[in-house]
């Protein structure tokens, strides 16, 4: 995930969670979520279609959908322009599992306590 001049924003991975929920995915599903990362980067304005608030929490999460499934990666923004990706998962119910909310706020926390050092 580089950065190229004039885009909107900086995406990096944090941890290995991201990286292992993407290299199981199928080569169409991968290629999807370049493209919505993409649009993360490239849009000012990203339509919440691709990129949603989550309630009660300082998380973002980015929203894919391909087919009749659905996958959502979580995502917070650090020093402004930096979106910091965490965890993903194939969504199999309507209400977003309150175990992959924890386990992205679990680690944010270790992503800020790893800057302290």
């Amino acid at each position: 995930m580089d950065s190229k001049p004039g885009l909107v924003r900086e995406v990096i991975v944090y941890g290995d969670d991201f990286w292992e929920f993407y290299n199981k995915q199928q080569q169409k599903v991968k290629l999807k979520i370049n493209w919505t990362i993409g649009l993360v980067k490239d849009l000012r304005m990203v339509p919440e279609q691709y990129l949603k608030h989550i309630e009660g929490t300082d998380l973002y999460e980015i929203r894919i959908i391909l087919g009749s499934n659905i996958f959502r990666i979580f995502c917070f923004f650090d020093k402004g322009r930096l979106v910091v990706l965490l965890n993903g998962f194939q969504k199999k119910t309507q209400k977003t599992p309150k175990n992959e909310i924890e386990r992205a706020l679990t680690l944010k926390r270790q992503y800020y306590e790893d800057q302290e050092k």
